[in-house]
């Protein structure tokens, strides 16, 4: 793990760098304008591509611990089938027939940038099975590699082309161009390192049921992911030119949330994303083979570090939230909105991660079930609120949404193993943790600040905050640091 959360900090550093490239650079209409296309990409490549990754990893984890390995490639195989099956035709109808897509854009100039990354989604799709592949095989560094190179790739690739635009148009334009370039790339690195490492193709025979069964829910899921975000991207700035706002401030609002904050607040996906990663063909393993203890135990670890994450953070984002909107984005409302909505860290991470933990355990139906009742509170949240709360109405929808996905997912973990893992008390005491936590940080920030640059008080005060939620946690006993580092 320690591997991957490595490369994973640093892809996501390099992200987070490009965001605040692109914010600065595009203003706050142009970062609007790339993350609804971009969003409809994701919806795109999610109905393609997203539940086969991991349906392929499971699939080959079943196979070796049955002693069928060889089998691997021939999933892997129809795996690559069954992503262009799907990718080709939707891009296609996309590209040739735009006028019959263009509800799903509330300024068509989004179609413009969208257009340009349309051949980067067929590659993405093949590349995804063969990072499955990768994944399944347990071969992190080489899939955190190519992983962080893309993230690379696209960061200097995207200043290139964006410092030599003249207007708004040209800028997203480059950006889009940015994209595409990286997706080749990634798709190029991987196909490569696949055979080198020894892959090859072979007859899909009797893959490919299992796999359309397994990846359906899945994909699903993730679809119906993607969805959300596209309808967000494209409701949410319409509910708010509804409620009276204009449409370059309604566009300006969206973008200050979900294209410069919204990143902050996921910042715990980085790392839980790594536990996921790692855990994903390892419970599998534990599942198929019937050790009821170690599979107990991983799930406990996995969900009390997941949370542990959250919670370092969040108190962090309360006392400083407006501060780091100014330092980061040079936008006080962007760092606003991080310090009302970071509370949203804690439902996402176990969400997420009891999410990977389910899926990996065969119960990829009842996956999609809890998020698609979470998805429903969302989706009214960002059509009825927007005249009551404006833009929060997204930020109470996801913790709405968050909320509902995280206490299913616990409670049918503790259904599905045989030794009920135990996580309840963790959480409820983490959770009250973050109050005088976050109560510290605040009082030392109005000390600091009359004594030292603001800078030099935010990283103080993050430090320092870090730390002193860390000490409870060792007070009440609920965190090992050298048990988790050794997992």
């Amino acid at each position: 793990m320690f591997v991957v959360t490595v490369f994973s900090c640093f892809e996501r550093l390099l992200g987070f760098v490009y965001r605040i490239y692109l914010s600065r650079n595009l203003g706050s209409e142009g970062l609007g304008l790339y993350q609804v296309a971009l969003s409809v990409v994701g919806l795109i490549m999610t109905l393609t591509s997203s539940g086969i990754p991991i349906t392929v990893s499971r699939i080959m984890t079943k196979h070796s611990a049955e002693n069928r390995g060889e089998l691997g490639f021939s999933t892997v195989t129809g795996g690559i089938l069954l992503s262009l099956v799907l990718s080709v035709p939707v891009v296609t109808l996309i590209f040739f027939f735009p006028k019959a897509f263009s509800f799903l854009f509330a300024d068509e100039r989004c179609y413009t940038i969208l257009k340009i990354m349309l051949p980067g989604i067929v590659i993405t799709s093949v590349y995804a099975v063969i990072r499955g592949y990768f994944w399944g095989k347990k071969m992190f560094f080489t899939y955190s590699l190519v992983e962080f190179m893309e993230e690379a790739v696209m960061l200097v690739a995207g200043i290139i082309f964006i410092s030599k635009a003249t207007d708004t148009q040209s800028g997203i334009t480059g950006a889009g161009n940015a994209v595409l370039i990286s997706y080749i790339f990634s798709f190029i690195t991987a196909t490569i390192l696949y055979f080198i490492r020894g892959g090859k193709i072979a007859s899909p025979k009797g893959e490919l049921k299992p796999l359309i069964s397994s990846a359906t829910p899945i994909t699903l899921m993730r679809t119906a992911t993607s969805l959300i975000n596209t309808l967000i991207a494209i409701i949410l700035p319409l509910r708010l030119v509804h409620s009276g706002l204009s449409q370059s401030v309604a566009m300006a609002g969206f973008g200050e949330l979900s294209g410069m904050s919204i990143p902050l607040i996921y910042i715990p996906s980085t790392i839980i994303g790594s536990i996921a990663l790692v855990l994903v063909p390892e419970l599998s393993d534990n599942f198929y083979r019937h050790s009821e203890i170690t599979l107990k135990n991983n799930v406990e670890k996995a969900v009390k570090c997941s949370v542990f994450i959250s919670c370092l953070i969040i108190p962090v984002f309360l006392s400083l939230g407006t501060e780091l909107g100014v330092l980061v984005y040079d936008n006080f409302n962007a760092g606003l909105y991080v310090q009302r909505a970071c509370i949203i860290m804690l439902p996402m991470s176990i969400s997420m991660i009891t999410t990977s933990m389910l899926n990996s355990l065969n119960l990829e139906k009842k996956t999609l079930k809890y998020y698609l009742i979470g998805a429903l509170f969302l989706v009214f949240s960002i059509y009825f609120l927007p005249k009551l709360i404006g833009v929060y109405s997204l930020v109470v929808g996801l913790l709405v949404s968050y909320a509902i996905t995280s206490f299913c997912n616990l409670r049918l973990i503790k259904r599905t193993c045989k030794r009920p893992p135990e996580f309840s008390f963790y959480i409820a005491v983490s959770t009250m943790l973050i109050i005088p936590s976050a109560l510290f940080g605040y009082l030392l920030k109005g000390i600091l600040l009359k004594f030292i640059p603001l800078p030099l008080t935010v990283l103080a005060v993050s430090i320092l905050t870090v730390i002193f939620i860390y000490l409870l946690f060792k007070i009440f006993n609920l965190f090992s640091l050298r048990e988790i580092i050794f997992k």
